[in-house]
């Protein structure tokens, strides 16, 4: 798609309306019009048939194979970039979604993948919409797994570093600041049951279930020996 700037965003948003509006059973042009929050212009229409991405049957919209890959991607974009400002970030939902707008149309590939394998290959959006999988899902199956995970989630004896925090309670996050659990620390996971016990430096400090889901980390690489 040799396009660029405003026009390329307002092609990507076409494409990703028409694929929303699939999902929900069908899209007419006067869906569409609907959906995207502004008139199509029948000289974009006759872009995006140029193009090969789109084609009409009567009132009905389709997209082609062309188009097809180009929605997925868009859409892909968009919602991890919601997963990211929802679960990360803690963003209200309406904030979440202008910034995962903006997102859609400038995460590279590599970027997108990134981002994906950072938040463990959700399936879904916040709003229980399926993320379209990427490469690295197929992988993940196969040889990857998620890079950043929850304390929770680690095994007994496990070695990791603490990537973010993101705690319900900013008391939370002062109370592990004040115990050297901060972003940049190694830790070594020694119970689960009935508390959470890792070691911070010479430290052993307890958390309860919920607190050890709050805090996220990277699990440290064994070294094989020959």
């Amino acid at each position: 798609m040799r396009v660029h700037g405003t026009k390329k965003k307002r092609l990507e948003e076409v494409l990703e309306g028409i694929w929303t509006l699939r999902e929900a059973g069908g899209c007419t042009l006067e869906e569409l019009h609907a959906q995207t929050g502004e008139p199509i212009t029948e000289e974009l229409l006759e872009e995006l048939q140029a193009e090969g991405m789109v084609r009409l049957r009567g009132e009905e919209v389709e997209l082609t194979e062309k188009g097809e890959r180009l929605a997925r991607e868009v859409v892909r974009r968009h919602r991890l970039a919601e997963r990211l400002l929802s679960d990360v970030l803690e963003l209200s939902e309406s904030v979440a979604e202008s910034h995962a707008c903006e997102f859609e149309h400038l995460l590279s590939p590599e970027a997108t993948d990134s981002v994906c394998t950072f938040l463990g290959h959700p399936p879904t959006c916040p709003h229980g919409k399926p993320i379209p999988r990427g490469e690295c899902c197929s992988k993940l199956r196969k040889e990857v797994h998620p890079l950043v995970t929850p304390l929770s989630e680690l095994e007994v004896g496990a070695e990791a570093k603490i990537v973010f925090i993101s705690p319900r309670r900013h008391s939370t996050l002062d109370r592990l600041a004040s115990l050297g659990v901060v972003p940049g620390s190694t830790l070594k996971l020694h119970q689960r049951s009935p508390a959470y016990v890792i070691r911070v430096g010479e430290l052993e400090v307890a958390l309860d279930p919920e607190i050890a889901g709050e805090i996220y980390v990277k699990a440290a690489v064994k070294q094989k020996h020959h």
